[in-house]
């Protein structure tokens, strides 16, 4: 006898959350995405990506589409919210290759999706829910599938986001615009949620960024030549000590790229 497969959440897994958006906010998300997995995408016969929680308008999630078809011109983009009103009000938005379904952690599609992007989402969830919520939305990733969740401010300058596959955390990545940065500890505020409470001493996360604040004071000479190249000179002088897992044309982006689990809770 055939098993069946699991029947899908009466309702949509999670909670409403504020909503709150701008345009062009998520752009450092979105450009590491097309350059990291946009191969993987362009493979791939069903090219089908996520933008979980888009909010209360469809900005992000339009932009999402138009990046990622820089690197994979057949990639789908479809935003799922948990609130139907803004599903409803996103819909005028639809185009080839976008759409809008209600839903939320249970990703209501037929296939796993290559991508999910969970942008300030978990931020407005309490610390202990996320291993659930990482675990469940895992869980509905193609094998080679890419969850990114994080958090970053009001029109992102600066943002902080874990890279996660089928098996779990994989990467947490730091982007900012440099000139915005006074020490790379101001990254600490956009630490997504299952970081956020752990930047205290004895915390792994706490001493990178406290070791990143002493190479960015060391490197201090080469601010003279501008800050994108204090910050490249200060994140190698970081690969010493931490596994830094990206190279310099990404830092020049302002980003840095360090294994998961370097930074772990717990880990210290």
């Amino acid at each position: 006898m055939t098993p069946r497969a699991p029947r899908p959440p009466s309702r949509p897994v999670g909670t409403v959350t504020r909503g709150t958006t701008n345009p062009n906010r998520l752009r450092r998300m979105d450009r590491w995405i097309a350059a990291t997995h946009g191969a993987t995408l362009r493979r791939a016969d069903e090219p089908v990506a996520v933008d979980l929680g888009y909010g209360a308008a469809p900005w992000t999630t339009v932009e999402l589409l138009l990046r990622l078809r820089t690197a994979a011109p057949r990639a789908r983009v479809v935003g799922i919210e948990i609130d139907p009103e803004r599903v409803a009000a996103a819909r005028p938005y639809a185009r080839e290759g976008l759409t809008f379904r209600h839903g939320g952690f249970e990703v209501p599609l037929p296939a796993r999706p290559l991508l999910i992007r969970a942008a300030n989402v978990l931020r407005q969830y309490d610390e202990d829910a996320v291993a659930a919520v990482w675990e469940r939305l895992c869980a509905r990733l193609a094998p080679d599938g890419l969850l990114v969740e994080g958090t970053c401010d009001e029109i992102g300058r600066r943002h902080v986001w874990v890279a996660l596959g089928p098996e779990g955390p994989r990467t947490v990545t730091f982007a900012a615009r440099l000139a915005s940065l006074d020490r790379p500890s101001d990254l600490a505020e956009r630490l997504p949620k299952a970081l956020i409470h752990r930047n205290v001493p004895g915390e792994p996360v706490h001493a990178f960024l406290r070791d990143f604040d002493r190479a960015w004071a060391a490197a201090a000479p080469y601010a003279a030549y501008g800050a994108r190249q204090r910050w490249l000179r200060a994140v190698r002088d970081l690969t010493a000590d931490w596994p830094v897992v990206d190279r310099s044309s990404r830092w020049r982006q302002g980003e840095v790229t360090v294994a998961w689990g370097a930074l772990a809770p717990g880990r210290g």
